[in-house]
């Protein structure tokens, strides 16, 4: 191997997807992870995933045991990015819940101390965030900015706020 790649997964949060995927491709060495619901919600704001293809390694959530986790202990990655991160990952996570791909990266990852970072979607009691549609405002729940709050405290985990931070802390990675 060449070069440590990084691992990016996308759940389904619409969560500046857009500006994520624009992040991501950035990269040089990057694959790309898609929960069932990541590649939905990529469709729903016309993210062509064969277009993808051309450019990313991409992985999807179709095997129960979560095969390419085991590129985790072959230093094969150098960091893991969940980018954008629904509340029900985020939630999965800190329980330790890894019962699907980008569940079974997270714990991985952790287990051999590869980095991880965080974009989850609720960060602020009031925020404005994507729709296929535009901006909107959006009130997460208590119980799911607790979580987020959670996460922050995991070894080998930063979290992240915004894109600009997301692309500030993978600035390392370049």
């Amino acid at each position: 191997m060449n070069s440590p790649r990084i691992a990016w997964a996308v759940t389904g949060s619409g969560h500046y997807i857009e500006e994520c995927i624009e992040l991501m491709l950035t990269f040089n060495h990057v694959d790309l992870y898609l929960s069932q619901a990541g590649e939905e919600v990529l469709k729903m704001y016309s993210i062509d995933i064969n277009d993808l293809r051309n450019k990313v390694k991409v992985y999807r959530d179709k095997a129960a045991s979560a095969p390419p986790v085991g590129l985790f202990y072959k230093d094969y990655y150098q960091a893991l990015v969940l980018a954008p991160t629904t509340s029900n990952t985020v939630a999965k996570c800190v329980l330790g819940i890894s019962d699907s791909l980008v569940t079974n990266l997270f714990s991985q990852a952790g287990k051999c101390r590869v980095p991880n970072i965080v974009y989850p979607c609720d960060i602020a009691p009031e925020m404005k965030t994507t729709a296929p549609s535009g901006e909107v405002m959006v009130y997460p729940r208590k119980i799911d900015l607790e979580a987020t709050e959670k996460l922050r405290d995991f070894e080998y985990t930063t979290v992240v706020e915004s894109v600009d931070d997301l692309s500030h802390a993978l600035a390392v990675y370049k």
